[in-house]
């Protein structure tokens, strides 16, 4: 099984998660922000990992240090999970719509950090939610997950813009850790 337990515990926040990347899209999130719980359970539901999140948090300044810090727990939780890499497909390219939204995220899961995201909200908030925090928290991810990630959306409603990023994001993941062999898909040997 492809699985991890990852905790992280700062005078900010304390996060527990768990994550089964051979689940069935079960998912028990709580983070104390409504939106950003709805994402990961999109993410959950879509990618098919299983996801297991509590996550306290200095909500009372606001949920920056929150967000960031579980995506530096999810992408150590991927990077623990995903091990030696041997036989995933490595790369994900997905489109996903929304309604009026389009969103597309091209990634590599080869141990190599970057993050490139092209978005335009209109609202600085969706419930409580900041709309900053969505390149941040995918910025968190990838760099603790060693995922490049190039990701862009469109449309004028920012639930759907975010929810749809999230959407292709797990469609990404899902395609690239996919087993198809048991070889590391580099040139190198490892990734």
């Amino acid at each position: 099984m492809r699985n991890a337990a990852i905790s992280r515990k700062t005078r900010e926040t304390d996060i527990s998660l768990e994550i089964n990347v051979d689940g069935n899209g079960k998912a028990e999130i709580d983070t104390g922000i409504g939106f950003f719980d709805h994402m990961l359970e999109a993410f959950t539901k879509h990618s098919g990992f299983d996801l297991k999140i509590k996550a306290k948090g200095d909500l009372i300044v606001d949920g920056h240090h929150l967000i960031e810090d579980v995506g530096i727990v999810l992408g150590k939780a991927l990077d623990e999970a995903l091990g030696d890499k041997k036989g995933i497909v490595r790369f994900g390219d997905v489109r996903v719509p929304m309604d009026e939204a389009l969103a597309e995220v091209i990634l590599d899961v080869g141990g190599r950090s970057y993050h490139k995201m092209d978005a335009k909200f209109r609202s600085p908030r969706v419930g409580d939610f900041n709309t900053q925090m969505v390149e941040h928290f995918f910025d968190s991810l990838t760099r603790n997950a060693g995922i490049t990630m190039h990701s862009r959306v469109t449309g004028y409603n920012d639930h759907h813009m975010i929810e749809a990023l999230f959407k292709a994001f797990a469609y990404a993941m899902k395609a690239a850790t996919c087993i198809e062999g048991d070889s590391v898909k580099s040139t190198k040997g490892c990734l």
